[in-house]
C-alpha cells in the first residue's frame, strides 16, 4: 500500500560518502537508503530523519538477487517509484579481483534488470562509474564478458586481462558499467524510463582521503593533472545528481556524465 505522496528514490551504497550525500540534496523525495551493513543503513536513516527527510532504510546484498527484489518491493511500498540512484561498489584497494567484479560489475547488471521489471513512465536509473572506466581500450573478447557480467565465463574470461590486479578490475568493471549503461538505454527507454550514469573524478570522500593518505605522491599528481587543478567534493557529485533525476534532465538517456575536473582529458593522453 502507498504510504507518501512523495516520489520514491533509492540509494544504494546510501551509507557510503557519495551515497549519503546524494540523499542530503534530495529532500522533496521519499528516501530508501541501502547498503550491505544493517547498522550503518539505521545510522543513516536516523541522521536523516533528524534532519526532517522522510527516510526509511533496507540492508542489501546487491550481488544477490533475491536480496535486490526484497528491496525493489520495499521501495514500491513506500509509494511512487521515482528511481534509483546505484552508488553501491567497492575500489580495487585492499579487495580481491573476484569481490570488485561481483560487487561493481554483476551487481549492477542485477539492479539494472531489477529496475526494468519495476520502472514506470519518467523513473530514473543513475548508475556510477569512474573516470578509470575511461581509461579501458575496446577489446571485443572483453567487452562481451563486460557485456554479460553474469555468464559463467565472465569473470574467466576478464580475469586473463587484469593480472590479478583489484585496481585493474575496477577500471575493468566501470569500463562494464558504461557498456550495461548502453546496451540498456533501448529496453528501459521502452518503459518511458531513463538510465544515465556518473563517472567521478578524484573525490573526496571518506575513501578519497584515505587514499590521499597512503598514496599522497599518487594523489597530488591526480590533482596536477586536473585541468580545474583541485579534488572533486561529494556535494559536486549529488549536483549532477539531483539535476539528473529530475525532470529537467527529462530528454537525457544512454549517457554518461563526467564529473571529474577535466582530468579524463589528460589521463587519455598518457601512453
Amino acid at each position: 500500500m502507498a504510504t507518501s505522496k512523495k516520489k520514491t528514490i533509492v540509494i544504494t551504497g546510501g551509507a557510503g560518502g557519495l551515497g549519503s550525500a546524494c540523499a542530503e540534496v534530495l529532500k522533496e523525495y521519499k528516501i530508501v537508503i541501502s547498503d550491505y551493513s544493517p547498522q550503518d543503513v539505521s545510522r543513516v536513516v536516523e541522521k536523516l530523519i533528524a534532519d526532517g527527510f522522510d527516510a526509511v532504510g533496507m540492508a542489501c546484498d546487491i550481488t544477490k538477487k533475491e536480496d535486490v527484489q526484497k528491496l525493489m518491493a520495499f521501495s514500491v511500498e513506500q509509494g511512487d517509484f521515482g528511481g534509483l540512484i546505484h552508488t553501491a561498489g567497492v575500489s580495487g584497494s585492499g579487495q580481491n579481483i573476484k569481490k570488485v567484479f561481483d560487487i561493481d560489475l554483476v551487481g549492477t547488471d542485477i539492479i539494472i534488470d531489477a529496475f526494468h521489471e519495476l520502472a514506470t513512465k519518467d523513473a530514473v536509473l543513475i548508475l556510477f562509474s569512474s573516470i578509470m572506466g575511461h581509461t579501458v581500450p575496446p577489446d571485443s573478447e572483453y567487452d562481451s564478458a563486460l557485456l554479460n557480467p553474469q555468464r559463467e565465463d565472465s569473470f574467466s574470461t576478464i580475469a586473463k586481462y587484469v593480472n590479478n590486479d583489484a585496481d585493474v578490475m575496477y577500471n575493468f568493471a566501470k569500463r562494464g558499467v558504461l557498456l550495461l549503461l548502453k546496451e540498456n538505454a533501448m529496453r528501459i527507454g521502452q518503459k518511458g524510463a531513463r538510465i544515465v550514469s556518473v563517472s567521478p573524478g578524484v573525490i573526496m570522500t571518506p575513501m578519497g582521503l584515505k587514499a590521499a593518505e597512503e598514496h599522497p605522491e599518487r594523489m597530488n599528481q591526480l590533482k596536477e593533472m586536473t585541468p580545474l587543478g583541485r579534488n572533486g567534493t561529494p556535494e559536486d557529485i549529488a549536483e549532477v545528481v539531483k539535476f539528473l533525476i529530475s525532470k529537467k534532465a527529462n530528454f537525457i538517456t544512454g549517457s554518461d556524465i563526467l564529473v571529474d575536473g577535466g582530468i579524463v582529458t589528460q589521463l587519455l593522453k598518457r601512453p
